[in-house]
């Protein structure tokens, strides 16, 4: 081989592992559960939860979060913070607790990044379908380079730092609740 193509070669080389290591990831499930909540009340029945809105991330997308992630951060939480006695995960349960990401909105360039959250939390008691509370809950994170210097990383970092903060404004306001 001979000088020319040994440093195409190289370039390429390069060129694919910068390429490859600048695919986004999605927001973790663990790093969206709130590690310290004041949740109020402690509610002895049993919730079951659902989410919607949410989208996977692709491989050139930026981080995003999937509602399936989301789903098992919220009943981590819950479980965590005990707000209900049991989370259920088929069918039943005393309350349904549903919640949709309604707008993530992130930025595309910069060395802080901020990510706002809005979902919309709809917590229902099963016996007899009443809503018990309908709330649109919104949250902000922030990462900076401090946190990571690679940007796409800085960025799943504020989109994980603003779900945690969504969750445990949900959950507290849930926990404000007189459930029966």
């Amino acid at each position: 081989m001979n000088r020319v193509n040994s440093k195409l070669l190289l370039a390429l080389t390069m060129a694919i592992a910068v390429l490859l290591s600048a695919c986004s990831t999605p927001a973790s499930h663990t790093d969206m559960v709130p590690q310290e909540m004041s949740i109020g009340k402690q509610h002895p029945k049993s919730v079951k939860v659902l989410t919607s809105g949410g989208s996977e991330t692709g491989a050139m997308d930026s981080s995003n979060i999937a509602d399936a992630d989301l789903k098992m951060a919220i009943e981590d939480a819950i479980v965590k913070s005990k707000l209900f006695k049991t989370v259920v995960k088929g069918t039943g349960g005393d309350y349904e607790l549903a919640v949709r990401i309604v707008s993530l909105n992130k930025p595309t360039f910069g060395l802080t990044f901020t990510v706002e959250l809005e979902t919309a939390w709809t917590l229902t008691r099963k016996s007899d379908n009443a809503v018990i509370m309908r709330k649109a809950v919104q949250s902000s994170g922030t990462a900076t380079v401090n946190d990571a210097f690679v940007a796409i990383t800085r960025l799943r970092l504020a989109v994980e730092k603003s779900a945690r903060e969504n969750i445990s404004k949900g959950l507290k306001s849930i926990g404000e609740l007189n459930l029966r």
